[in-house]
């Protein structure tokens, strides 16, 4: 089994990417539905969330809420640094979970944080998805219903694109101008020739 990590800023199109690799047989595990589920009610995450943000960030229902906690960290590097201390070690047990079940000869890590959470550490290849940023805030604003200003917000607390880019084995621009089904397989195709080169 290849252990393909796949990663970028918010908006680059990881998750669009990662139903065109599905949709080839590879196996997806997508760390941002882990990471919600690790926060679900009763579980440690969310324990530890509250006891670090306090109750205004659940809803009535006990919930988080996900928005709320969003306007506090990227806004704050440290507060984002600690919500990142408290869900990434959940978030890559999960993982390894999910791996020792994966059957697939490929299997692709969708992670945002891929890099600060550890989770690089278990990749044989790492791509790195990468946009023009007016791209990229149209289309967080359009998939979370954010403001500008929320979006570039967002965009400026994960870092630049250097900092995934110096991890990558392949950087692949998704910026609207190729269709992503042949960005798919232009990634599979290298990734199959790296494999070829090293056996």
């Amino acid at each position: 089994m290849v252990i393909v990590g796949l990663t970028g800023g918010s908006g680059s199109g990881k998750t669009m990417l990662c139903e065109m690799l599905a949709q080839r047989g590879v196996h997806v595990i997508d760390a941002d539905k882990i990471s919600r589920r690790v926060v679900e009610p009763g579980m440690s995450a969310l324990d530890e969330i509250v006891a670090f943000f306090g109750d205004g960030v659940l809803h009535k229902d006990g919930t988080l809420n996900r928005r709320k906690l969003g306007g506090i960290v990227f806004a704050d590097p440290e507060k984002l640094g600690m919500l990142n201390n408290i869900t990434h070690k959940y978030i890559i047990e999960q993982i390894r979970r999910e791996l020792a079940e994966v059957r697939e000869d490929i299997v692709v890590i969708d992670a945002p944080a891929l890099i600060e959470s550890g989770a690089v550490d278990m990749c044989d290849y790492v791509v790195v998805l990468v946009a023009d940023e007016d791209v990229r805030i149209r289309r967080i604003m359009e998939r979370d219903g954010l403001s500008y200003d929320e979006a570039t917000e967002r965009i400026a607390a994960q870092g630049m694109d250097s900092q995934y880019i110096r991890y990558a084995d392949i950087v692949a621009e998704n910026s609207g101008d190729a269709a992503l089904g042949v960005l798919a397989d232009d990634i599979l195709r290298k990734i199959g020739g790296r494999l070829a080169s090293e056996r």
